[in-house]
């Protein structure tokens, strides 16, 4: 863009129709950008993620007359607001009413007023903030309008809630800043029963549309400006990566744009910092929190490749600065992050990329879209999945005299991509509207939106502080490597050093297990120590057994440290065999009897156990395992715990004696051999106590049941 529109575009633009039933309109062809969010609405009716809602309360002496006439006159002024949309001879069009209409759908609009001073007092703020929520949410028709909704809350005589409430289609940030701006000043001269001081306005968004579609037509150049600008686009898109931020959720198969959202604040001395930095690079502050925000990225993703959405203005003509409508263009910033550059090589590269894309800002994107042609996905954005913004909109502070304006936050719940940050400069006056979120009164803020069906609250704040720590790393040394930049907050890095590694714990290291069992006896004799289908012992009496089994096994000569095979199916006296063994003072080998007589006959060879545990069905196969030996090993001694138990029960019930300490072994469990010959895992007392005994493995009170599924080949 040059010069100024010519002054006959909208002549030429314009085809005048009178409809039926209704007053007088124009019709204009629509911007690219408009036709997008025609296109999305029609794909996902009735959706509110493109509102645009804004709510202030005002406090003090209110015009009310003087308010809505300041607005009916701002409609007057700029035809977007009163703009709809439709389909003719199968293109979308803008329906701009005449200035002369005089109803609320095609001309001015009408203040809605809803009094809630009859409610008990407590209930209003309540009930204001519950009909502001919803305001915010209710969808626009684009075909029938209007797209501008005002909604003005009474509380008591001073005290008043406004909302504006606009469709993207017909404005964008910088449009709320003029709007603003506009509402100052006329509603300041029609309480004072002055008429507006505001010049009227050379030009609409209709021009800007029909003069955008020209140029790319190239109406006035031999070359079609759209050829240089796709060919750049072409060459800096090409083979563009799919954003893997490993969300803590899969992504749902079609995007619902559910969202939510957190404030992020930069305190004033590292604000300040970021901008001393980016002086001295000879950059902008946007270039150094984008560098840093891909940083991050990369950190999240490991990718090299990192491209993110960042809205411009797109006013780069003074003649449509004071224009309300929908300007805004994205711009696809995509960065090489390979070789973990330091990150002031990485602030070169960003400068070189976003100072080539400002050149080639004039593509619209939904056309750059339509000419590239990417992969469509219903769930994901086609050319990148986060946005990235520093707002540079002229916002001022709405000053209307007699009264006081603070802000009403506005709790979003829809999103469009799966992860948005917008910052900004806190000494935006307008901006600080989010006041009681803030800390400071001056610094770097932001809104991060994100998307619900990726990623929790926890995930995005703790996304959040690796951002602040990231930005402090940069101002410190920028020479650093992205890959070393700092990332954690100092409480992270104190539970990964110091707390995750605090593993040291107070237990009964000197104790073996079954000495352990013994204390418990003594407490609680009586109590049910271990039941199997209908039968059933108490602690007495599985001690009693055991003993009788140990004084029985120590005959057999089982001592410190020998080996004793234990093969059983499940039961009671499963457990008394292994008690046994641990008091005789032996080492329990587990022998699962649904194992091969080979591998069983490999283990009984590979421990040397001199005893053998069993039952009287399972005495066959082990004697045929320990018949396949081939070795000069001694055949074990084989006891039946059943058939057996007459002889047993002979023994003395009392604790038997040992010199084992928690030093010696408890018991060998053979691995798996998956990878090769089975290996014996040998595992003494005080290592089953460490893991068991005042540790974060398992808490145990008298009241709790343990269901033990695993058999005693498993190591738990």
């Amino acid at each position: 863009m040059t010069s100024g529109f010519s002054d006959h575009s909208l002549t030429q633009a314009q085809v005048r129709l009178t409809i039926p039933a209704e007053d007088e309109v124009f019709i204009f062809p629509a911007s690219f950008a408009q036709q997008r969010l025609w296109f999305i609405d029609q794909l996902v009716p009735g959706n509110t993620f493109y509102n645009v809602p804004t709510a202030l309360r005002l406090t003090g002496a209110l015009n009310l007359i003087a308010l809505e006439q300041a607005f009916n006159e701002i409609v007057r002024r700029h035809e977007a607001l009163r703009t709809r949309f439709g389909i003719v001879e199968g293109q979308l069009v803008q329906a701009i009413p005449a200035q002369s209409s005089a109803n609320a759908a095609t001309g001015n609009i009408n203040l809605q007023v809803v009094d809630l001073r009859n409610l008990p007092k407590e209930e209003r703020e309540f009930q204001a903030k519950r009909l502001v929520t919803e305001e915010s949410q209710r969808p626009f028709d684009l075909a029938t309008g209007p797209l501008l909704r005002l909604l003005l809350l009474k509380l008591d005589e001073t005290e008043h809630i406004l909302l504006l409430n606009l469709h993207h289609i017909i404005c964008d940030d910088w449009s709320i800043g003029v709007l603003i701006r506009e509402l100052s000043a006329i509603y300041t001269a029609f309480t004072q029963k002055h008429p507006s001081p505001l010049a009227e306005l050379p030009l609409q968004y209709a021009d800007f549309a029909h003069w955008q579609r020209e140029w790319l037509q190239g109406v006035e150049a031999h070359e079609s400006p759209l050829q240089a600008q796709l060919s750049y686009w072409r060459q800096q898109l090409e083979g563009i990566s799919v954003l893997n931020l490993q969300e803590r959720r899969a992504k749902p198969a079609i995007q619902n744009y559910r969202g939510a959202t957190k404030f992020l604040e930069l305190p004033p001395s590292l604000s300040d910092a970021l901008e001393t930095r980016s002086q001295q690079a000879g950059v902008t502050l946007f270039m150094t929190l984008l560098a840093a925000f891909q940083a991050l990225l990369y950190r999240y993703t490991h990718q090299e490749d990192i491209a993110v959405g960042s809205p411009i203005a797109n006013r780069n003509r003074s003649e449509i600065e004071t224009l309300i409508g929908f300007f805004v263009n994205t711009l696809v910033l995509r960065t090489d992050l390979s070789g973990n550059p330091t990150f002031q090589e990485l602030l070169s590269r960003v400068r070189e990329t976003t100072l080539g894309a400002y050149s080639h800002q004039d593509l619209p994107f939904e056309k750059l879209v339509e000419e590239l042609q990417p992969e469509r996905s219903l769930n994901r954005h086609p050319l990148f999945q986060v946005v990235f913004a520093f707002q540079n909109a002229p916002m001022e502070g709405l000053e209307l005299p007699g009264l006081t304006l603070s802000p009403l936050t506005i709790d979003f719940k829809t999103t469009r991509f799966d992860l948005e940050f917008n910052l900004w400069q806190a000494s935006d006056s307008f901006r600080s509207l989010w006041g009681e979120k803030w800390q400071h009164s001056e610094g770097i803020r932001g809104v991060v939106v994100y998307n619900t069906d990726l990623f929790d609250e926890t995930t995005i704040t703790r996304m959040l502080g690796h951002f602040k720590t990231l930005l402090e790393g940069i101002v410190a040394n920028p020479q650093t490597r992205i890959a070393n930049l700092p990332l954690l907050s100092k409480a992270e890095r104190h539970q990964l050093l110091l707390e995750w590694n605090d593993t040291q714990a107070d237990y009964p290291k000197h104790q073996c297990i079954h000495q352990l069992f013994e204390a418990q006896v003594e407490k609680t004799p009586d109590a049910i120590a271990v039941i199997y289908e209908d039968k059933q012992f108490t602690y007495r009496e599985l001690n009693t057994r055991s003993n009788q089994l140990a004084h029985y096994l120590q005959e057999l000569g089982v001592g410190s440290e020998a080996l004793v095979g234990i093969c059983m199916e499940r039961s009671v006296e499963l457990i008394v065999g292994l008690l046994g063994i641990l008091k005789a003072g032996g080492v329990y080998v587990p022998l699962d009897p649904s194992y091969p007589q080979e591998r069983l006959r490999f283990m009984i060879e590979d421990a040397q156990a001199s005893v053998l545990l069993t039952q009287e069905k399972l005495v066959r196969g082990l004697t045929d395992a320990i018949a396949l030996q081939n070795t000069n090993i001694p055949n074990p001694k084989v006891v039946c715990l059943d058939t057996d138990w007459e002889t047993i029960a002979r023994a003395s019930q009392d604790n038997p004696i040992s010199h084992v300490t928690s030093e010696n072994l408890a018991y060998i469990i053979y691995t798996s051999g998956s990878t090769g010959t089975p290996k014996g895992v040998a595992v003494p007392h005080k290592a089953v106590n460490r893991l068991v005994c005042n540790t974060n493995y398992i808490k145990l009170d008298p009241s709790d049941k343990i269901a033990q599924v695993s058999n005693t080949s498993f190591d738990a």
